[in-house]
């Protein structure tokens, strides 16, 4: 997760870190943790290296017949092996307590991170496009898709409850288009390899990117001790964990299009109509491994992959940049995408796009290895949505639609609908 050197040699910076994000000073209680563990390790390996000293003189003493010294040596090897006994308790428990501190610690974020508390103090980089005007009142896509009769949140909740959908006819038709039209703009012009991965993973696959321990009442768990993946970003992410790779290969770039769950759908009474916020949803993710040197250059052109779904789609979008109280608890710098909603009158997320730096590289053991060199260090890893699958379907039903409640096609989806252009018409 962290550099145990950096913190013991910039304790009052890590702090300065965590202060940043709401946190605890913990660099002192660190690095005590650390110290005392390294100090069971160093003894442990004395005792280990006496102990095999100790068995080699038994055998010459007793060569010699000298019973007392070669007794008194296996006595020593005897109380050797169960001092390395406790040391290896003690270092083992220790150790988790060291492991379970540092997991719990939220990502540093680079300086040019705006410190505020809340959404409300992101900072705005750029928009793109003009909310279109209606010579009607806009409604809201839950409104036009249930007048349809192709939106149906009833029919859901008989079947799974609350914050769920049935989609059917041209409505489910432009959803599929949705994600064949964003893969293939993301592997066909973007650069990313598409990969199909398991929608359930172990706990090591959440630990590597970070949503546990932290987060695991927001994620589902099987009866079979398996974890319904969030994001597809868990997966792709770690396709090559405990790996080292050759630094002549970076960048990695996959995309994915997934199904995903999250038991949390948000704040209580917050987005309960529609479906802004469901435990089930579609996304097609974009994940990225490189160096460090690269990341930077990599989260703007991941963000401009992102915004060219939306700019081929011909709906307006701001991009912001999130402050310290707003950042995702594994990313070190992140964009957000928000589109405009016309039947909400304001703009709202659809992609988060981010820098983790070497944090999850670090929990999941991935490193690299430049050409030639013995010596490796730890990638950096990216992620974004390219885009929400569901939030995109929102947004072009409530930018699309018209005066009778009828939905235009985009232009750039025409070709995956079979020829339908007016949903409704």
């Amino acid at each position: 997760m962290f550099d145990l050197k950096f913190i013991r040699e910039n304790p009052e910076a890590f702090d300065a870190a965590l202060s940043r994000r709401g946190e605890e000073p913990r660099a002192s209680e660190i690095v005590e943790l650390d110290a005392k563990h390294r100090a069971l390790l160093t003894e442990a390996q004395a005792a280990q290296a006496r102990r095999n000293e100790a068995s080699k003189l038994i055998g010459r003493a007793k060569g010699q017949g000298n019973e007392e010294e070669a007794q008194a040596l296996m006595d020593e090897v005897s109380g050797l092996k169960t001092r390395l006994s406790e040391l290896e308790e003690e270092e083992r428990t220790l150790g988790e307590t060291l492991n379970t501190l540092l997991m719990s610690l939220p990502n540093m974020v680079y300086d040019d991170v705006p410190d505020g508390a809340d959404e409300n103090e992101n900072v705005e980089v750029h928009t793109w496009g003009t909310p279109a005007s209606f010579d009607f009142e806009p409604r809201e896509h839950f409104d036009l898709g249930e007048a349809l009769g192709m939106m149906d949140f009833e029919r859901a909740a008989k079947l799974s409850g609350s914050r769920f959908v049935v989609l059917s006819a041209g409505v489910a038709r432009l959803s599929r288009a949705l994600g064949q039209f964003m893969l293939d703009l993301h592997t066909g012009e973007h650069g990313y390899t598409e990969v199909i991965t398991p929608a359930m993973v172990r706990d090591t696959a959440l630990l590597g990117t970070g949503q546990l321990p932290k987060f695991g009442e927001d994620a589902f768990k099987t009866t079979t001790d398996h974890w319904l993946i969030p994001t597809s970003e868990v997966t792709l992410t770690n396709l090559h964990s405990g790996e080292i790779l050759d630094e002549e290969d970076l960048p990695l770039r996959f995309t994915a299009h997934s199904q995903c769950f999250r038991a949390e759908a948000g704040s209580a009474g917050r987005d309960t109509r529609g479906m802004i916020r469901q435990h089930q949803f579609e996304k097609v993710e974009m994940v990225t491994v490189t160096t460090e040197e690269k990341s930077d250059e990599e989260l703007e052109r991941m963000t401009a992959c992102a915004e060219e779904v939306l700019k081929r789609l011909d709906i307006p979008f701001r991009t912001v940049k999130l402050c310290t109280g707003d950042i995702g608890f594994g990313a070190r710098r992140t964009y957000d995408i928000e589109v405009w909603l016309p039947g909400q009158g304001r703009y709202r997320e659809i992609s988060s796009c981010s820098t983790c730096g070497d944090f999850q590289a670090r929990r999941m053991k991935m490193r690299c290895r430049p050409k030639g060199e013995k010596q490796t260090r730890f990638v950096h890893t990216l992620n974004g949505s390219g885009l929400a699958i569901g939030r995109t379907l929102i947004a072009v039903m409530e930018n699309y639609q018209q005066a009778d409640g009828s939905i235009r096609v985009p232009d750039v989806l025409k070709p995956y609908m079979g020829g339908l252009e007016v949903i409704g018409a």
